[in-house]
């Protein structure tokens, strides 16, 4: 089950007025705390934040255990199929493409993958509650993507182009108390999907982590020797 726990705006943004009466999707949450949620581990938690940003509506959307971010430009107020299948897609997609560019399909049972997937996003809720720790990432990634949008005069035009600015935000190492040390959610999210819907063991996903971080390193390394020759 996928939950999406909303911010006051956010739950404002998903919500209507018909005939005088507000109809909204938000639901009470079962806790008021994530963590106090009756442990489900088919559950994906996910916060949802809405804000304006060059009079059009935009939605933060971070998963809570990996703060792996996504960035959903012009959004329709009130869609919530829309939304959804809008979710679904670029999620799937940035994680394929993601896993393809770091050399970790071997690890990808297609199969199982889509079948777990299909399984898992059958059913999917709205809640209002917020999560402090991962406000404050969605607050710094905002802060970047509307400084970005100032500067070039507008948001993504198109779903790749705001793929590329999710991918450019999950590279970015990010910290947590549920964390000793700095993380990155894409490389989380890879583990993530490894372990939820690939039903990797350890020793798989202890390789896949590490091919990750191998790559990452390659590709630094490639950057930077293009970064000297342009000099």
């Amino acid at each position: 089950m996928w939950i999406f726990n909303c911010t006051e705006a956010a739950s404002n943004f998903f919500s209507r007025v018909h005939k005088g009466k507000k109809i909204s999707p938000v639901h009470k949450p079962p806790s008021s705390v994530i963590e106090d949620d009756v442990p489900d581990e088919s559950a994906e938690q996910w916060l949802v934040h809405a804000v304006t940003v060059q009079r059009k509506h935009v939605l933060y959307v971070i998963h809570v255990k990996t703060r792996y971010c996504m960035i959903f430009a012009d959004a329709k107020k009130a869609d919530i199929k829309g939304f959804v299948q809008r979710f679904s897609e670029r999620w799937i997609n940035g994680v394929i493409q993601h896993a393809g560019q770091h050399d970790i399909l071997r690890w990808f049972n297609d199969e199982l993958i889509a079948e777990r997937f299909q399984e898992s996003c059958r059913e999917y809720v709205f809640y209002k509650r917020g999560h402090r720790g991962a406000q404050k990432h969605i607050n710094d990634i905002a802060w970047v993507f509307e400084g970005c949008a100032a500067e070039r005069g507008s948001l993504p035009p198109d779903e790749l182009s705001a793929a590329r600015f999710d991918s450019d935000m999950n590279n970015y190492p990010r910290g947590g108390k549920e964390h000793k040390d700095y993380f990155y959610p894409d490389e989380e999210m890879i583990v993530h999907w490894l372990s939820r819907y690939g039903g990797l063991d350890e020793l798989g996903i202890q390789a896949a982590r590490e091919r990750h971080k191998e790559v990452k390193r390659e590709i630094r390394e490639v950057v930077r020797q293009l970064n000297l020759e342009a000099q």
